[in-house]
C-alpha cells in the first residue's frame, strides 16, 4: 500500500498551490500551515532544491472526531499535501494517504474515519 496519493498537473507551481487550496476548501479543509522547504533548506543548509511546499490541511470535523477517538492522534495531524516542481519543470501534487498512516494506530473507529478522509483527499487530487 502506498503512503500517498499523487498526480502530475499542467499548472505552474503557484497556480497548483492555489488550485489545491481551492479544492481543499470544497471538501471542508483549510490550510493551517504552508512550509516552503526550498527556502528553508537554502537558509539552513545553503542547498538548492526544486520548489517544494508542504501544505498542512485540516478538516475540523474529522480532526475533532479523531481526537475524540484517540487523544494522541494529533501527532499525525494535519494532513500533509506537497506541491513540488521537478527538474523538468513539471509540477506534482501529493497527499498523505490517511489510511496508510492510521494503520499503525490499529483502532477501528480511526480506520473508518481515515477512509472518509482518504475519499476527500482523493477527490481533491483528482479534481486538479
Amino acid at each position: 500500500m502506498s503512503y500517498y496519493i499523487s498526480k502530475k498537473v499542467d499548472y505552474g507551481f503557484e497556480t497548483a498551490i492555489n488550485k489545491v487550496t481551492e479544492e481543499l476548501k470544497k471538501e471542508g479543509f483549510g490550510v493551517l500551515t504552508q512550509i516552503d522547504i526550498k527556502e528553508t533548506l537554502k537558509k539552513k543548509l545553503n542547498v538548492d532544491l526544486e520548489k517544494y511546499t508542504i501544505l498542512g490541511a485540516c478538516n475540523p470535523t474529522f480532526a475533532y472526531e479523531a481526537l475524540q477517538s484517540e487523544d494522541k492522534i494529533g501527532t499525525m495531524l494535519p494532513c500533509n499535501i506537497i506541491v513540488q516542481e521537478h527538474a523538468d519543470g513539471k509540477v506534482e501534487v501529493s497527499a498523505v494517504d490517511p489510511v496508510a498512516s492510521m494503520m499503525s494506530v490499529n483502532k477501528n473507529s480511526l480506520g473508518i474515519l481515515a477512509t472518509q478522509v482518504r475519499e476527500k483527499l482523493n477527490k481533491v487530487i483528482n479534481n486538479l
